[in-house]
């Protein structure tokens, strides 16, 4: 993180505690200063030693909540510090107080003492989360703007059940823990349409060889999270890619240039903004065998064709009121050849980011970029994290 940031963790009675460890670990690691509530249900599966040994500081549980050992009230002083507030697992009993308003030990004092945003992670049995009278309470709370959701997901429980009520994991947990403390839990793109394409096209020459990139779509990826952590409906078009799939994100496969062109033709009528991140080929061979060619059927030179040009095709097409935004990875002059692109394709903004430094571009967790718009602006976005990265275009394009 940029700055030293604040997250306080509410950790409730349930078996998907344990994942917590992984949260508190990776968020300290990164840099944030890290707090700590258990319940006393939460105790029962995970300990507090296990807490404070991860986040270095001691954690908090209704013993101490009832202590007079604080110069102030303990919910009010973690309820003022707090930047973002992640109760994770959410179980169904405090569930149902929060969205009443009551508040019986620490964690729930805290909730209402605290004016921060509030990620929620449920997590319970697939019959309990079903029940009328949670689904109820659920949508109730969802109602108040200081409370974000991420999960449940589906799965194998810890009943044994398949469904509904598994708890998100902690590589979904956290990105919108970092998305939370970018925007304060201001949802900009509420009622948006966001359409994103990532990862590399193949254009094959056989079943098994291909004309290919470096491109993982990571960063493709962390525009879907981000956008969609601003309240937007994204719609992922993607090359084949390894990473799992963010919830709450329409994703669609594709693998070469022509399926992603159709795909994303589909959806780009009804996009309000378009971020095209995917590194799509501009050439494939001319011919495609069906069969696996012997090695010695090879030709020694490869004829090729032209790719239509997507990001160019959709510069034609673009409505008023879409915004059409590319990226330009390079290497060397990473300015002068943006520009152009971002001219030559009618976009609206471009990201200019270099692919040939240590640590940023392809396949890396990390990112660099120099922003610019059909207006003449320009951000420089020194290294960050690929969700940084995302959230700094966001911030840039909605200017």
């Amino acid at each position: 993180m940029s700055k030293t940031r604040r997250v306080l963790i509410g950790i409730g009675g349930g078996i998907a505690a344990y994942k917590m460890a992984e949260v508190i670990s990776t968020l300290f690691q990164s840099g944030v200063e890290v707090r700590a509530i258990l319940t006393e249900g939460a105790r029962k599966f995970i300990t507090p030693l296990t807490i404070a040994t991860l986040s270095r500081h001691q954690a908090y549980t209704d013993s101490l909540f009832w202590e007079a050992t604080h110069h102030r009230p303990l919910h009010i002083e973690l309820g003022e510090w707090a930047e973002v507030f992640a109760i994770a697992p959410l179980t169904a009993n405090t569930l149902g107080k929060l969205a009443h308003g009551l508040a019986d030990n620490l964690l729930t004092n805290t909730v209402l003492a605290s004016r921060c945003p509030v990620l929620l992670a449920p997590a319970m049995n697939t019959e309990m989360w079903a029940a009328q009278s949670v689904q109820r309470n659920w949508q109730l709370l969802l109602t108040d703007p200081r409370y974000h959701h991420i999960g449940p997901g589906s799965g194998l429980l810890a009943c044994d059940r398949v469904g509904t009520g598994r708890m998100a994991e902690p590589s979904e947990i956290i990105p919108s823990i970092y998305s939370l403390l970018h925007t304060g839990g201001k949802e900009d793109l509420a009622g948006k349409r966001v359409l994103i394409s990532t990862g590399g096209t193949r254009e094959h020459l056989d079943p098994v060889r291909f004309i290919g990139n470096p491109a993982t779509g990571k960063m493709g990826l962390a525009l879907a999270i981000a956008a969609r952590d601003r309240g937007a409906k994204v719609t992922l078009v993607h090359a084949p890619i390894t990473s799992a799939i963010p919830t709450r994100i329409q994703a669609i496969a594709t693998v070469s240039a022509a399926e992603m062109r159709e795909a994303i033709l589909t959806h780009f009528a009804q996009a309000d903004l378009i971020v095209m991140a995917a590194a799509v080929a501009d050439v494939k061979p001319a011919a495609y065998c069906p069969e696996k060619l012997p090695k010695k059927s090879l030709p020694n030179a490869l004829p090729l064709v032209a790719v239509p040009d997507i990001l160019a095709e959709l510069g034609q097409l673009k409505q008023p009121h879409q915004k059409l935004i590319g990226f330009a990875a390079q290497t060397g002059d990473i300015v002068k050849p943006a520009l152009q692109k971002l001219k030559d394709k009618k976009l609206n903004a471009i990201a200019a980011n270099p692919i040939d430094l240590p640590n940023v571009g392809f396949g890396s967790d990390r990112n660099q970029a120099i922003l610019l718009d059909d207006r003449g602006g320009e951000k420089i976005i020194e290294p960050c994290s690929k969700l940084q990265l995302a959230h700094y275009l966001f911030d840039f394009i909605l200017d």
